[in-house]
């Protein structure tokens, strides 16, 4: 409750953020270079990790000692392995200046000029997220939850209006948006040495009693640096097509309605952070029962908010637009919002099926999954986009999540025996879709001119239902 609580007070710094500084202040172009800035930093580290952020949650268990606080040198090998794949994927990263200089430069030099900045913002990142994974198993998630959702932007915020009010020039923005990751690192480390019994030795004694869950470690880790080769490029995917086939310029309105749909999955950061640690120990202990409910309680949780976000989102996106600064030029996107709405929806409700076939035995099949999704989106969006402009993106973005999340529903219910989907899912599901198509329903037969008298009273009959 108390991360959620943060996580919403981000929100509202996030919300004044676009809709009053963001649009009023930047250029679509400009709010484009921060977005594929940020979008190429998590790509990086999602490779770079090497699957660390899992490997923590899901190998900590068996490292954490019952009888003392010690953690057998945990901790130093989840600084080590990221340290390491930093390392290979900045050389990589270098290699490929050249070739994706030509995919780029012709509509978007700009992300070309500023190509070397990614490597910091994306060392900053990676240890922000190992603090906070760490933070995270020891079960304290409410300051590194205030890191990420709250000083991370009002961090940003006062960015992006040092460069509204030309403080700053373009170089000291780029500058100055890799400054607020290093202040949330160095955050996130401090919290987490304040909990005391962090050691910063490895426990070879440990290592050595324990050969087996050290090579289950390094195979688990090999398994995720592949996967992650195939899974982490999905979500950027888009971004990267639209900046290269369309432009900054479109890549801002994108990002635009990236920021009004990343709100349907708020709350499953909250509540994954608190119940993943749960999930691997149930799974560890095969515990079915545990597993299933775990699930079922968290997916149908999901469900409900989410989709009560995504519809008070879409009954309110022509009021959204209108009270938004320069809202003509990102009115564009509306029905962008409502496809990454619903993708986000799927990822929030379907991603912790995804979490609990990682911490089982059978996690081999994500790997499959994985490439099966980045498969589907490289097709997609180069066959949409095109035609299609951003809502080809959108579409190719919701078709890939809905495909990749069938598929690993239907084999944790058919590996794990932990049904994710009940009938309580199904009243909600056919809820939220009879509140999206009243929409359709109200503009086609009782139009209304004022544009808040009518959110007003479709906000009304979304709280009805």
């Amino acid at each position: 409750i108390q991360g959620t609580i943060v996580t919403y007070l981000g929100v509202a710094v996030g919300f004044v953020t676009t809709f009053f500084v963001l649009t009023r202040f930047l250029t679509a172009e400009e709010i484009g270079l921060a977005r594929v800035l940020v979008d190429a930093a998590t790509l990086f580290i999602g490779l770079a990790q090497l699957g660390t952020s899992s490997s923590i949650i899901r190998f900590y268990p068996h490292f954490k000692a019952t009888s003392e606080n010690s953690d057998h040198g945990f901790f130093f090998w989840t600084l080590i392995v990221p340290l390491v794949g930093y390392a290979l994927f900045t050389v990589i990263y270098c290699a490929c200046h050249e070739p994706l200089s030509l995919w780029f430069g012709e509509k978007s030099p700009l992300f070309v000029e500023y190509y070397y900045m990614v490597l910091p913002m994306a060392f900053f990142m990676l240890y922000q997220t190992v603090f906070e994974t760490n933070a995270n198993v020891r079960m304290h998630i409410v300051v590194p939850r205030a890191v990420r959702e709250l000083i991370t932007r009002i961090g940003l915020l006062i960015v992006y209006l040092l460069y509204a009010f030309r403080v700053v020039d373009i170089n000291g923005f780029v500058v100055a948006l890799c400054s607020v990751y290093a202040l949330a690192m160095l955050c996130n480390m401090g919290y987490l040495f304040s909990l005391g019994n962090i050691s910063l030795r490895p426990d070879w004694e440990f290592l050595r009693n324990n050969r087996p869950l050290v090579r289950q470690y390094l195979l688990y880790t090999g398994f995720l640096l592949i996967s992650a080769v195939a899974s982490v490029l999905a979500p950027t995917l888009s971004s990267f097509f639209i900046t290269a086939e369309m432009g900054l310029n479109y890549t801002g309105i994108f990002a635009i309605a990236t920021y009004i749909a990343v709100m349907v999955s708020i709350p499953y950061r909250s509540m994954t952070a608190i119940a993943s640690p749960q999930l691997a120990t149930a799974i560890k202990e095969n515990n079915q029962r545990e597993t299933a409910h775990l699930m079922q309680q968290v997916s149908s949780t999901l469900l409900l908010i989410g989709g009560m976000i995504l519809c008070l989102i879409w009954l309110n996106i022509d009021l959204i637009f209108h009270i938004l600064p320069n809202g003509e030029t990102y009115a564009a996107a509306r029905q962008v919002v409502l496809m990454l709405g619903t993708s986000q929806l799927i990822i929030a409700v379907c991603s912790f099926s995804s979490s609990a076939l990682n911490y089982s035995r059978f996690y081999a099949f994500s790997l499959l999954f994985s490439f099966i999704l980045t498969a589907l989106s490289i097709v997609l969006n180069n066959l949409l986009i095109p035609h299609f402009g951003m809502n080809g993106a959108a579409v190719s973005n919701l078709i890939a999540y809905a495909i990749y999340f069938l598929l690993i529903t239907l084999t944790v219910r058919y590996t794990l025996h932990a049904p994710t989907f009940t009938r309580q899912h199904l009243k909600i599901l056919l809820l939220i879709l009879v509140i999206l198509n009243l929409n359709f329903l109200w503009q086609a037969y009782l139009p209304i001119n004022n544009i808040w008298l009518s959110s007003i009273i479709r906000t009304i009959v979304l709280i009805g239902g």
